[in-house]
């Protein structure tokens, strides 16, 4: 990938005071609850660009004044920008090490840039008609690259203090530099010339992205983050799944048919679920069971033809094609529409809302892993939507870049 070095637009902290009022999760990211948060915060806040109450129009109005009043202003040298992210797992520290800069716009079927999931048409017209109506490219698109000897990860070690140091709204630490030596660019951007990239977070803006260089072949690159798939720090967490509005729902008859293929363990304690274990839960105590394969039942899951065997391996998929579709009616059409299945990462928050009767069950899967990830996109294939929750999300803020400018 032909990465670039770019003059990047930063906030001025001499104006907006506290650059934590000002930065903001990935749009989808962000619940009503959350986006009045953000407008209580700052008015400089990114929100009022990304997830604007008002129009495209009026966002691309807000972004001109800030420019014109130098809230936002331009960095004089073209650089790359090293992010760190800095938060807790467990109770444990971890640091999570990348740059951003720009990369390449390309189709899919280059193989230069690979989705991991599928997407949904209605969020890239929302993103397009945005950036339509800015021509600013602002989100960052989080993507994955393959750094064994992390030499890329050494390249863009950054000298000195940070240029920003914010928290976002859970807390969790995210800094950034600037790399602006020609010569130290030049080393980074020889490094990833060979690396092809993996879409951790940001398909539907990639594929915006995509169509806005289809309608403006001069907009060739866009604002990637860059990290490491098998570097400490890289946390990938399930995103688990809770039902709604199947009709005459029954949890023992579920496990009842679930043993067709499962072995069903009635659980009294509700924790993470272990590897190869779906965590069934239901009903206001909650009742709860755990279901594993059994041994040769795998073959017996009428799985969607042409499948690989890494894909049938991934716990989502074992739970969509052996739970959900055959024995709760919920096919791919219901998914899409969006009718049937909701998403938590926070497994305390699926067995609270499961508890409350807002759910009639949830299920609870171990995460994906990145060896698995690869090996599913390495095989040309997709993971099921919502595979993967990665931990912690990019700030939308810290850095951007106005299209058309070099």
């Amino acid at each position: 990938m032909n990465i670039r070095a770019f003059c990047g637009y930063r906030y001025d902290g001499g104006q907006v005071g506290d650059l934590s009022s000002v930065v903001a999760p990935p749009y989808d990211q962000i619940s009503p609850e959350t986006q009045a948060t953000l407008y209580q915060m700052s008015p400089w806040n990114i929100v009022r660009i990304t997830l604007s109450r008002d129009s495209y129009a009026a966002a691309r109005t807000t972004l001109e004044a800030w420019r014109r009043e130098r809230v936002v202003e331009r960095d004089p040298t073209p650089a790359i920008y090293p992010y760190h992210q800095q938060y807790v797992v467990e109770g444990q520290p971890v640091t999570r090490k990348g740059f951003i800069a720009l990369g390449p716009v390309s189709d899919y079927s280059e193989k230069i840039v690979r989705p991991h999931e599928r997407t949904h048409a209605g969020p890239k017209q929302d993103r397009l008609r945005l950036l339509e109506a800015t021509e600013a490219d602002i989100g960052l698109l989080f993507m994955l690259i393959d750094d064994p000897g992390l030499a890329i990860q050494r390249a863009t070690e950054p000298d000195g203090p940070p240029l920003v140091e914010v928290r976002d709204l859970r807390g969790e630490t995210h800094r950034l530099w600037r790399i602006s030596d020609a010569g130290a660019v030049e080393r980074i951007r020889a490094l990833m010339a060979d690396r092809t990239v993996i879409i951790a977070d940001g398909h539907h803006r990639y594929e915006t992205a995509v169509e806005y260089r289809r309608r403006h072949p001069e907009a060739r690159d866009k604002l990637m983050a860059f990290f490491a798939l098998d570097a400490s720090g890289m946390t990938i967490l399930p995103n688990h799944r809770l039902v709604h509005r199947v009709d005459d729902f029954s949890l023992d008859r579920l496990r009842s048919d679930a043993a067709r293929w499962f072995d069903v363990v009635p659980l009294r304690g509700l924790g993470s679920p272990e590897t190869e274990t779906i965590t069934v839960i239901a009903g206001s105590t909650p009742s709860a069971a755990s279901l594993r394969l059994r041994l040769g039942a795998h073959e017996q899951i009428p799985w969607p033809a042409g499948t690989s065997a890494a894909w049938r391996r991934l716990a989502v998929s074992v739970l969509h094609e052996g739970l959900l579709r055959p024995f709760l009616g919920i096919t791919d059409e219901k998914l899409d529409r969006k009718t049937h299945v909701d998403y938590t990462a926070d497994a305390d928050e699926a067995i609270a809302l499961v508890r409350k009767g807002q759910y009639q069950a949830g299920f609870l899967i171990p995460p994906t892993t990145p060896e698995e990830l690869r090996a599913v996109v390495a095989g040309g294939e997709v993971l099921p939507q919502k595979s993967t929750h990665f931990y912690p999300k990019l700030l939308d803020g810290l850095v951007f870049h106005q299209l058309g400018e070099e």
